[in-house]
């Protein structure tokens, strides 16, 4: 068997396969003046989990080497991974390159195989949650993440061709600002009308944080077929809950997963070429298949005696009493102490403060289709048309130039760019194409600086008299 080499043994490999890779490039970008000497990032990105950690990697192998990322949660809990995720492992199979921007050293398989070695990596099914948020920080650490945690931005300000950055811990002045909060970058946890209003501590939306312990010996609701609703009923379930029910809508539970069914390399590099039209209908097709939950987090929960499912079972009311919840649905009554919602995430670009400056000028995917098809999927309507490079549209040319210079790259970018930025498995492909781009818009914009280091640069690279000229010998 052979011994694992260690992470000191990887780091260093990892930085032979940097050299040998020429990276980082050499900076190539000029300096930018802010107001009153500020300093001026070239990008802030805003979120320090999986999106903004590859965001900014992929950035440096560009030469944009000056960014920072701004993250409200404190270090090392960034994302969902340790906070209000519960599942037991990823979904994603192991083998999944991720985030590594095509340096082997950088995957998840070197950082384990290196700790535990290729024996236990064989025998691993699916990694584990923690294990996973361990190795994020370590990706953080190789490659050198700028990042300010405990920071909340609070508003960001088109100010000329820059942006200010009023945040928890200061002002930060960018050229461009790329949004990389995950799930809920645009909107926030979605509760339906029906649960809005009832008391905190009787009702929680599984992106809510809370200690399952809590719900020991208590009637447990749990609302929602996927992902998160087996894993907050699996939690629960865990913690010794007394009865766990799981109310579906649908007629039953989803079981076919229609883009990891169709997925492929043409479908991550070639959707984003698709005409509108065409990425409309996909999208729109596999929101009448919603994702199923993973076969093992349903044998999760199924293994149960005191776990009930019930199909058709949408709710109608929810009345808090003092003994409880009463949830009505047209399969009956159910009474329970809590009540779970695992209802997914919203886009509501009016309630996010941050973006009051430029909400109302964003166009949507409703205003390409029009009111027609957008009002038979209005949630696929409300996301975002972005450009090819993640940066937003204008609803009407002329009227918000700065959204140019503002990015998504984040969950609401599915519909525009195909599922580069949903997980773990395309990170690469989504970070590489959002680098690329950024590169692209900089370099023109600075065009004129960049013709006149040109013209200027006058270094010679020898001796312009490493070889006399000799004078040829007149013929007669």
């Amino acid at each position: 068997m052979t011994e694992p080499a260690g992470l000191a043994a990887l780091e260093a490999e990892l930085s032979r396969q940097f050299t040998l890779l020429n990276l980082p490039p050499k900076p190539w970008m000029p300096e930018t003046p802010g107001p009153d000497g500020a300093a001026v990032l070239d990008v802030a990105i805003i979120g320090a989990g999986l999106c903004g950690l590859v965001a900014h990697a992929a950035l440096a192998m560009e030469g944009i080497g000056n960014t920072r990322l701004f993250d409200r949660a404190p270090e090392g809990r960034e994302g969902p991974w340790i906070t209000y995720a519960r599942m037991e492992t990823l979904r994603t199979v192991k083998e999944a390159a991720g985030p590594a921007l095509g340096v082997p050293a950088l995957t998840f398989r070197a950082w384990f195989e290196a700790q535990w070695g290729a024996e236990a990596w064989d025998a691993m099914t699916l990694a584990p949650r923690e294990m996973w948020m361990d190795y994020l920080i370590w990706y953080r650490r190789m490659t050198r993440a700028d990042v300010l945690n405990d920071c909340d931005v609070t508003e960001i300000l088109p100010e000329g061709r820059l942006f200010r950055l009023s945040t928890s811990q200061g002002t930060q002045y960018a050229r461009r600002v790329v949004i990389a909060t995950g799930l809920d970058a645009l909107g926030a946890p979605q509760l339906p009308a029906v649960a809005r209003g009832l008391p905190r501590g009787r009702v929680y939306h599984s992106a809510d944080m809370f200690d399952p312990a809590t719900l020991r010996g208590k009637r447990v609701v749990v609302v929602g077929a996927g992902a998160s609703a087996m894993d907050n009923a699996a939690a629960a379930l865990e913690a010794g809950c007394a009865r766990l029910d799981l109310l579906v809508r649908r007629p039953k539970l989803p079981v076919i997963d229609k883009f990891t069914g169709t997925g492929s390399r043409g479908m991550t590099a070639g959707y984003v070429g698709l005409p509108d039209a065409a990425k409309w209908a996909l999208m729109d097709e596999g929101d009448r298949f919603p994702v199923p939950p993973p076969k093992h987090s349903v044998e999760r929960v199924a293994r149960h005696a005191h776990a009930h499912l019930h199909a058709g079972a949408a709710i109608q009311a929810i009345k808090a009493r003092a003994d409880g919840l009463r949830i009505t649905t047209p399969r009956g009554v159910i009474e329970a102490d809590v009540a779970i919602f695992a209802t997914g995430f919203g886009i509501a670009l009016a309630d996010r403060p941050e973006l009051s400056h430029v909400a109302p000028h964003i166009r949507t995917w409703g205003d390409v289709v029009g009111p027609e098809k957008a009002a038979m999927n209005p949630v696929l309507a409300a996301h975002p048309y972005l450009a090819p490079d993640f940066a937003f549209t204008e609803k009407t040319p002329g009227t918000c130039s700065a959204l140019s210079r503002l990015l998504c790259f984040a969950y609401a970018a599915v519909p525009s760019h195909g599922k580069v930025t949903s997980g773990i498995p395309s990170a690469t492909e989504g970070a590489r194409r959002l680098a690329s781009g950024l590169t692209r818009s900089f370099f023109a914009e600075d065009a004129a600086q960049h013709l006149d280091r040109f013209r200027a640069y006058n270094t010679p690279d020898m001796d312009e008299n490493i070889w006399p000229p000799v004078d040829l010998v007149p013929t007669a």
